[in-house]
């Protein structure tokens, strides 16, 4: 079984992804900015929405090389449930201090609590997180198979079948989707203003399942590389399997749009797909063929740049 230590690849995969969301979210003009360091209006992907994914890809890899090692050290399941909820309390709490900062205590800075957004990334994070941690720490890989599955054909029945008032079932433009009904009922006045239609949330509550899924996806990745096969067969099937949803996701687009604003389950198949075959490449490179020296500026420091990204969140 491959060591329990965290991967040298992972921690280039995730610098490099906090590098180019720190880059398209201080573009210098976002009026004269490159199209793809935008999020697609709707419908469809550009580079940008490939960052989000990948950072819960990445969250649910992780986990499954640091939860082993703590319960190697003698912690019971209960104490890391209990710490997971706690590091996803923060990190929630976190979000809402980027929403609001820096809550009207600045000159011309308006700000009001009846307006205030709840939903956001880190919030996101958390919730995704939390809920991974559960299903890695209470079942095995066959059921967490079956959580990843369930989770994305119950979105998909859910936006398809659902009827919204005044618009009815299967909508899926701006307004009149589950998604927007949903947070512009339970979130009213509380969701992000520049969103594609008021009361819709990017972030919002029915999106967040299949972004669950997103996570499961990267938790069974990690139980992969944890395996005892080869490094040069699990760099293999990454990059097979990753294809493979690719492909599926380019499919599944014709019943259910690719739709980063939604998160759809075309979405997160085919965003997933990017992720196992970026992190492919970063794994036969640097951990089977031991080319690190290129990676160094994505591994000086994850603190800082986790730090640098959060900082320039409150600010762009």
């Amino acid at each position: 079984m491959e060591s329990p230590n965290r991967l040298q690849s992972l921690d280039v995969f995730r610098g490099a992804t906090i590098a180019a969301m720190i880059l398209v979210n201080n573009p210098g003009s976002w009026e004269n900015s490159y199209a793809q360091l935008k999020h697609a209006v709707w419908h469809g992907w550009t580079f940008t929405d490939w960052i989000f994914p990948f950072f819960l890809f990445i969250v649910g890899v992780a986990m499954t090389f640091s939860f082993p090692k703590r319960l190697a050290q003698g912690q019971t399941k209960k104490q890391l449930l209990l710490h997971t909820l706690r590091r996803a309390a923060i990190l929630f709490a976190l979000g809402l201090v980027v929403n609001g900062f820096p809550f009207g205590l600045i000159f011309n800075h308006e700000f009001s609590w009846a307006t205030f957004r709840i939903p956001g990334v880190l919030q996101r994070i958390a919730i995704c997180f939390l809920i991974a941690s559960i299903v890695f720490l209470t079942t095995k890989i066959r059921g967490q198979i079956i959580w990843t599955v369930t989770l994305l054909a119950a979105y998909w029945l859910l936006v398809k079948l659902v009827p919204v008032p005044g618009f009815g079932a299967g909508v899926m433009e701006p307004t009149g989707n589950l998604c927007w009904f949903v947070d512009s009922t339970f979130l009213h006045g509380h969701t992000w203003i520049y969103a594609p239609a008021e009361g819709f949330d990017p972030e919002g509550i029915v999106s967040t399942i299949p972004a669950i899924a997103s996570t499961l996806f990267g938790v069974l990745t990690g139980q992969w590389l944890r395996s005892d096969r080869s490094r040069e067969e699990k760099t293999a099937w990454m990059f097979v399997i990753g294809q493979a949803m690719l492909l599926l996701g380019v499919i599944f687009d014709n019943w259910l749009p690719i739709n980063k604003n939604m998160w759809t389950s075309s979405y997160s198949i085919f965003m997933t797909g990017w992720a196992l075959s970026c992190l492919a490449m970063f794994y036969w490179l640097i951990d089977v063929k031991g080319l690190q020296r290129w990676a160094k500026p994505f591994t000086i420091s994850a603190v800082r740049l986790s730090f640098r990204s959060d900082f320039a969140g409150c600010f762009s």
